[in-house]
Parts: structure tokens; sequence; C-alpha cells
């Protein structure tokens, strides 16, 4: 239990946004090694499993419709798929297209499988079993242990303020990553309209964005787990502090140097899906 008078209240506003800061690290870190299916024990999965199967029925019909689409736009004439090869083509074509809508979820699963294991390469790479939480130095400490009562009010607003900002980049890192893991479940439950578009050539390309488009929120887990990996390097090392200036300069210049260290991984967690189109040319 501190005291106002030892200036422990500076001390715990501080703490207490680290602490809100490394939960939500450890919370990010969990969510990135956890598949949909046991997210929040599997519950929502089921949900996502139900409106697949009920939309399943729809994309089949789909399925028919872009077929007749494609076949009417490619061919110039009935006699022409009466051409064997010409047959062959479309009857591969619709075959392929039927597969992928029946069993679309699982070739979605595979590349969410491929993607994890790159998460765990990274990880394994890296040499970094979990994230290293921030901490405050013990010179912050003793600097502020030091001053009185009046020089402790500039104190305790400067670590207010960080404190919040502090607060404020942990809610919005952890609800980017909230964000990619919803976007899974929404590919996952629409994914058979999209994927009947391959029955139709003219139609082919939506099938194609879709799936491009499903490889790049999967591969943002890796681009995300890349940037953790980084700040556990940059967190590894805390902001120095220069024991020669007042107590308020050097509390200053850590919280500004800590939010700029985390403001640089939540910029890259928020810029991971702008990356990855670019990689992959979306």
């Amino acid at each position: 239990m501190t005291k106002i008078g030892d200036n422990g209240w500076i001390i715990d506003n501080l703490n207490a946004a680290l602490e809100a800061w490394n939960s939500k690290l450890a919370e990010l870190w969990q969510l990135l090694t956890q598949s949909p299916q046991s997210f929040r024990g599997g519950g929502i999965w089921q949900v996502v499993l139900g409106i697949h199967g009920a939309l399943k029925g729809i994309g089949l019909g789909l399925l028919v419709l872009f077929f007749a689409a494609g076949v009417i736009q490619t061919c110039g004439s009935f006699a022409e798929t009466r051409r064997p090869e010409r047959a062959l083509g479309l009857f591969v074509r619709f075959v392929l297209a039927k597969a992928a809508v029946q069993y679309g979820l699982d070739l979605m699963l595979a590349v969410f499988e491929i993607a994890q294991g790159t998460v765990s390469s990274i990880m394994a790479a890296s040499g970094v079993g979990g994230l290293s939480g921030a901490a405050l130095p013990q010179e912050v400490i003793d600097k502020v242990a030091q001053v009185g009562f009046w020089q402790s009010i500039p104190l305790w607003a400067v670590t207010l303020l960080g404190g919040l900002f502090i607060t404020v980049l942990s809610f919005v890192m952890i609800l980017t990553v909230y964000g990619r893991i919803f976007r899974l479940y929404i590919f996952a439950a629409i994914a058979p309209i999209p994927l009947a578009a391959f029955a139709g050539q003219p139609t082919s390309h939506i099938g194609r964005s879709f799936i491009r488009s499903y490889a790049g929120v999967c591969l943002e887990g890796a681009v995300i787990a890349l940037a953790c990996v980084i700040f556990s390097a940059m967190a590894s090392a805390p902001p120095a502090i220069d024991s020669g200036v007042s107590a308020v300069t050097a509390v200053w210049s850590y919280v500004a140097e800590l939010i700029f260290n985390l403001l640089v991984l939540v910029g890259a967690i928020k810029a991971s899906d702008r990356i990855v189109k670019e990689m992959m040319g979306l």
C-alpha cells in the first residue's frame, strides 16, 4: 500500500498502464497461436459452420447459374459446345467448381494451417518463446522517490497522460487482432457464394479474388508475429535514463520513448493488412 507522500501514486499510474499493455500483449500472443475452431471454446465456430452449411445450398444453386451464364458468354453457338474438347473443358470446370463449393472450407482450413505454420516458424527462428512485456526501470522509481510534493504535481500530469495513452494503444492493438479473427470467420461463413463463381469463366475472377483475399488475411498473422518479435527485442532494452537530469525530465523522456516504441508496434499491426496487400498485389 503506497502513500501519497512517497509519490507511490505516480509509480502506480505508470505500473497500471504497463500492466494493461502487457496483458493485452499476452492476449495478442495467445490469439496468434489459436485456431478459429478453438477460439472462445469453439462456440463461434459452430455458428460459422451452421451458416456455411446453409449457404452451401445457395452456392450450389449459383453454381448452375454461373455455369450457364459462362457457357452462353464463352460459346458462340450450341454446336461449339458439342466439340469433345470444349465439352470436356466445361465439364471439368463444373466439377472443380462444385468441389470448391462442397469442400472449400477444408481448403480454407488447410491454407490457415500453412499460415499458422509460418507464424510458428517465425517464432522458432527468432528464439522468442513469449513476448517480453514492458517494465518500469528502477532508475525512474528512484528519481520519483526523491522529489517533493510540489515537484510531483507535473510528474503526476505526465504519468497520467502517458498512462492513458498507453492504455488506449493497448486496446487499439488488441482490437486490430480481434478484427482479423472476425474476418476469418466471415470468410469461412460466406465462402460457398464467391467460390461458386468458379463455375463460369467470366465470373471466375470473383473466386480468385476471394481466395487471394482470404490468404492475405491468414498471412496477416505472420506480419503481426514479425512485428511482435521486433518489439520484443526493443522491449528487452528499455529506454536509457540520464541520471544527471531532473525527475520530471527523466520521467518525461522515458514515457515519450516508451510511447514511441509502442506506437511503432501498434502502427505495424494496424498496417499488417496493407503490407500483405502490397506483397500479394491485392
